[in-house]
């Protein structure tokens, strides 16, 4: 059992992780094209890591406790995420704002969880 829910969490972060990835990638050479304000980066970044925990637990967590499943999927891609980016960036910051994205994409990961959990498959 706990090897099934830990498979299923390291799936949907690793999924969330990638997913984040590609669009951070991506978001940079939009932002390089169109010259965005700076103010408008980091919610457009925030929607995106919510929407990618909650498609990594939706796609990936099954059974019983999917609330479970699901946050802890949000805080660690959160973290793992927060990680990768203070290695490519080179200074690693703990700061209010972080604490504040684990808890939102602990809460996304939580919602996805319970629907994922609930929805029949085909």
């Amino acid at each position: 059992m706990f090897k099934e829910c830990a498979v299923q969490i390291a799936k949907a972060t690793l999924f969330a992780v990638i997913f984040s990835m590609v669009y951070v990638l991506l978001f940079s050479f939009i932002i390089q094209l169109a010259q965005l304000s700076s103010s408008v980066i980091k919610p457009i970044n925030q929607v995106f890591k919510i929407v990618a925990v909650a498609l990594g637990v939706m796609f990936f967590v099954r059974g019983q406790k999917g609330y479970l499943k699901g946050a802890f999927s949000g805080v660690f891609a959160t973290l793992i995420c927060h990680l990768i980016f203070a290695v490519i960036g080179g200074s690693f910051t703990f700061e209010l704002t972080l604490l504040l994205e684990i808890i939102i994409c602990a809460v996304s990961g939580l919602v996805a969880g319970i629907i994922a959990v609930n929805v029949k498959r085909t």
